[in-house]
């Protein structure tokens, strides 16, 4: 049996006409005329071609057949009487002269219907993926992401990086999440753990004398799942480059990703260069949130001293920001259904009031803003018809409420969001230490392994109570892209003794670091050049690439929310066997 074909399935056209042909695919659909005619839909991976036929034995052979199963069919190309202009295949159809079954699809009810299989329930969906993944329009997204890991290669070599790849099974370090742990047969009671990131050993490689790494880099965290987050494992254009600082880094970026989201993106304009920079307090300030989606051009300003006074308690309980929002015609009950459902995202409840046709204050908390007319007309810039967003509270809370009515706001008004574009940001300038909210402590506020801004000096400056810890800054960024963070990156902290003195202003000795980090640590006091990296999530690119809400839809096999493989029945029970070769007891209760 053979099972070559001439053609695929996406491939005839008109100039075809009276060529024999053998195609092969899944029969998608079949369709009678009067019993003695029969029209069916053949389907691959390059596209659909309609067969025909009038012969009573081979109708006999597809009847018998269910949709799904794959065939052979051998014929001759003839020109269509209706044409369908929908397909690039619509002006031919094949007269089939010869049938073979390949591939028979037992099953008489599909779970879902194929080309509609993203209306159905996810878990079905991940459950029968071999058969979701047979939707063009899902099929189209594994491709667009094949077709940019490619391109992302390509450029990352063009800017004369290396691909190198690091090891799956390491040590457990912290790297803010928790670890997939994989136990060592040979070293009883020890355990490898699956990177986080490659993060250690891309440093290890630029103390080794490589000048600029790259990989597709697969990661691993034992993480919930969320829509631009995927549970268990992702992807990452890891890089690092030797001798180089932020601007060398930005300047990579921003020449490799732009060409590439403006020839894959559903929306073809993307930022140019130099990327727009944000210092983090700044973002939080205008935006209310370190990920502002740049598309939209509404601010936050706050009030607070405006605001003073005014006889609204809620306002008297911290800071109050406002967001304005011009030529804003929404409805009393179209702003109070968005308010409720800011308050669920932001977790605290914001207020408003709008400037109407006459230039008077009206609706939600007016009553109380009356004499302030003057004092917020001169700080917001009102206008006829603007609505302005209050939110109030603890000014961290104050902020983020105004982040989430930036963005609500922002896509429900006309005119304030222009969404066929992708709008790149860098954040940079974060805090290198903040109070832990459980600890009440010190803590490392983005990445242990930055330098600070200001070097031994300022750290120095701290211990000697000069300088607030709180006050200094690192050389750390963040690639953020219509409201989404592609990725963290920092100038790396490349000497023993600046490392050692950052740790110890979180209360960890030098004893302390050696033995967490010895590699890092021992290779750095080696000798290691100034170092700095970033490394941009595939996933996550892919996804807005796409114009997908959920990671899920442009990874092959995905998990659930859950950190399920339903597909393969993963995590799954071991044998005992296998238990006690890893020297492992399964103790307390285990969940069926």
């Amino acid at each position: 049996m053979t099972q070559n074909r001439t053609h695929t399935c996406g491939a005839l056209r008109l100039s075809d006409a009276g060529h024999s042909v053998r195609l092969c695919g899944w029969l998608e659909n079949l369709r009678e005329v009067g019993g003695s005619l029969v029209f069916a839909v053949l389907r691959d991976f390059y596209g659909v071609t309609q067969l025909v036929t009038e012969d009573a034995e081979l109708i006999a052979q597809l009847r018998a057949l269910n949709k799904e199963s794959v065939i052979a069919a051998e014929g001759t190309v003839r020109e269509r009487s209706s044409k369908n202009p929908k397909l690039p295949t619509g002006d031919i159809e094949v007269v089939i002269e010869h049938l073979e079954v390949l591939g028979r699809c037992r099953y008489n009810e599909l779970p879902f219907e194929i080309n509609r299989s993203r209306e159905a329930d996810e878990s079905a969906r991940l459950k029968y993926r071999y058969l979701d993944l047979r939707n063009p329009a899902v099929k189209e997204n594994i491709v667009l992401r094949c077709n940019v890991v490619a391109a992302l290669r390509q450029a990352m070599t063009e800017q004369g990086f290396l691909e190198i790849t690091t090891p799956i099974l390491t040590v457990s370090s912290p790297e803010g999440a928790r670890d997939y742990l994989v136990p060592a047969r040979k070293h009883p009671g020890k355990f490898y753990a699956l990177p986080q990131a490659p993060q250690q050993f891309k440093q290890l490689l630029m103390t080794s004398g490589f000048d600029r790494y790259f990989q597709i880099a697969p990661c691993f965290r034992d993480e919930d799942a969320r829509g631009d987050r995927s549970p268990g494992e992702f992807y990452q254009l890891d890089m690092e480059m030797a001798f180089a600082g932020q601007e060398d880094v930005f300047a990579v970026i921003e020449a490799v990703l732009p060409p590439i989201f403006a020839k894959y993106g559903t929306y073809n304009v993307a930022s140019q260069p130099p990327f727009r920079r944000i210092p983090y307090l700044e973002a939080l300030e205008t935006y209310g949130t370190d990920k502002p989606d740049l598309r939209i051009d509404l601010t936050a300003r706050d009030v607070t001293e405006e605001l003073a006074g005014c006889g609204f308690e809620p306002f008297a309980q911290g800071e109050v920001k406002a967001v304005p929002i011009s030529g804003c015609k929404l409805t009393r009950k179209q702003i109070d259904k968005l308010l409720g459902d800011c308050e669920v995202q932001a977790g605290i409840k914001s207020y408003w009031f709008k400037v109407d046709e006459s230039g008077a204050i009206a609706g939600g908390v007016a009553k109380f803003v009356q004499e302030q007319k003057d004092a917020l007309t001169e700080k917001l810039g009102l206008a006829p018809d603007t609505l302005v967003i209050l939110t109030c509270g603890k000014k961290s809370l104050a902020q983020k409420a105004a982040g989430v009515a930036i963005k609500t706001f922002g896509a429900a008004c006309s005119g304030h969001m222009d969404r066929e574009r992708y709008e790149f940001c860098w954040i940079v300038d974060f805090p290198m230490y903040e109070i832990g909210e459980e600890s009440g402590e010190l803590e490392f506020c983005h990445n242990p392994f930055s330098m600070p801004n200001g070097g031994l000096e300022i750290l120095l400056k701290a211990e000697r109570g000069e300088v607030d810890p709180l006050d200094i800054y690192a050389y750390q960024y963040d690639l953020v892209c219509n409201g989404v963070e592609l990725s963290s990156g920092a100038v790396r902290n490349h000497d023993p003794e600046i490392m050692i003195k950052a740790f110890e202003m979180v209360r960890l000795g030098e004893e302390d670091v050696k033995k967490k980090f010895p590699a890092m640590y021992n290779a750095f006091c080696y000798g290691a050049p100034p170092h700095a990296g970033i490394a941009p999530g595939i996933d996550r690119m892919v996804m807005l690439l796409a114009g997908e809400d959920s990671i899920r839809e442009v990874i092959p096999f995905p998990m659930n929310k859950s950190a399920q493989d339903v597909m393969m029945g993963a995590p799954s029970e071991v044998t005992q066997k296998q238990l006690e070769e890893l020297h492992i007891a399964v103790v307390g209760e285990v969940e069926e």
